[in-house]
């Protein structure tokens, strides 16, 4: 129903609005499941973003030590915020945290913020962030807070609250460029993958989870396949992932690190890859296949590279500003420079030299060819500034 609120938005009723709809009011009519807050207890929070949503939820502990909820809370993006970094979306849940939250987290007593985004912790306190992560972190000068690392498998609530399927903005870009994919992987490769499912024991357990899917063989996975059971299928063998945010189904490779090596130098080191850098060999292998931390696997494979190290350009460090001394008397300190390109006057001169005291602003020209050589403007700056002052 969020999309109806937006300015100069057609007014369309349609099923899902009523099914929305309804569905707030049946949360409203049933009991309630938050715990009532304890100010004489610490809270703590939990925030997480997607690429279309953030989500938060206020926590205190109960007198067993148990997690017990006080406030969810959780909203869509707007169109400008979901071009933000992930840094920026990250920092814009804590932020959205701390606000929606103020009443009760705002005092002395510290209290911890948990995020599944690692190094948003030291991205807080380094001096190299954005304009508005800097706006941002001065509004977190009123709070008593410290950051805490809460990998994603266990930061279920806020990861559940930013991932609402309704949530997600299904757009299509008109001016988009459909181009057929050229190459797929080799069958010797996915026979390789196939084989290698046998040594790995997330695969295992999957494979017989979708051979006999049910209730009870469901509750047998690992608690971390639990959760994602639902973004894999089995297909001819190969077990295919889908991630979050796309329908794109991609080949799990199962924990071997001789077979991660193989199809990483398939889409890097072959003449048709061409050696490419780190963001670009991500795209490539992630079109194809999927596993866990990828980007780091990526990122320490390129950076190894032989090949790319010699064909990567050069950084090269731009030398910094520096001000020049200010000078405390006339002729001191004195700048010069040209200008060409002038009309000719009759000696066919069409330059200019400028010589200017910085400390007075005083200025002396002459006019000067366009071959004008070192020597002559030395005999210039002799005879019009050092023996005519």
């Amino acid at each position: 129903m969020s999309q109806l609120l937006k300015k100069d938005a057609a007014w369309v009723w349609t099923a899902e609005c009523q099914q929305a709809f309804d569905a707030v009011k049946q949360g409203l009519t049933e009991a309630p499941i938050l715990a009532v807050a304890d100010h004489d207890r610490p809270f703590h929070v939990v925030c997480d973003a997607s690429d279309f949503a953030i989500g938060c939820a206020l926590i205190q502990h109960d007198h067993e030590g148990r997690d017990c909820v006080v406030y969810y809370q959780s909203r869509q993006l707007n169109p400008a915020e979901r071009n933000y970094p992930v840094h920026d979306k990250e920092l814009l849940a804590t932020k959205n945290t701390l606000a929606k939250f103020r009443v009760y987290l705002l005092g002395s007593r510290p209290f911890v913020v948990y995020t599944d985004h690692a190094s948003l912790r030291t991205a807080i306190q380094s001096p190299h962030i954005s304009q508005r992560m800097t706006r941002w972190l001065s509004l977190f000068a009123e709070y008593n807070f410290q950051v805490e690392y809460k990998p994603g498998r266990l930061n279920v609530v806020a990861d559940a609250l930013s991932g609402r399927p309704h949530y997600v903005v299904h757009k299509t870009d008109a001016n988009a460029i459909c181009v057929v994919r050229t190459s797929t992987p080799s069958s010797s490769l996915l026979d390789d993958v196939r084989s290698a499912y046998a040594n790995d024991a997330d695969a295992k357990q999957l494979l017989n989870y979708f051979a006999a899917p049910s209730d009870k063989s469901r509750q047998k996975l690992a608690k971390h396949l639990r959760a994602r059971v639902h973004r894999y299928r089995v297909h001819n063998g190969l077990l295919l992932y889908s991630a979050v945010d796309d329908n794109a189904d991609r080949v799990v490779v199962p924990d071997d690190h001789e077979l991660k090596l193989t199809i990483t130098y398939e889409y890097h080191d072959t003449p048709t890859s061409g050696h490419p850098g780190r963001e670009k060999t991500y795209l490539l292998l992630t079109r194809d296949f999927y596993w866990s931390h990828q980007d780091k696997w990526v990122r320490k494979y390129v950076r190894a590279c032989e090949g790319y190290q010699r064909v990567k350009p050069a950084p090269f460090s731009q030398a910094p500003l520096q001000s020049l001394p200010t000078p405390s008397e006339c002729w001191q300190s004195i700048s010069l420079d040209f200008i060409f390109g002038l009309p000719p006057d009759n000696k066919r001169r069409t330059g200019i030299v400028v010589f200017l005291d910085r400390f007075s602003k005083m200025v002396h020209l002459a006019a000067v060819p366009a071959e004008v050589t070192a020597k002559q403007t030395a005999r210039l700056f002799v005879d019009m500034v050092f023996l005519g002052r």
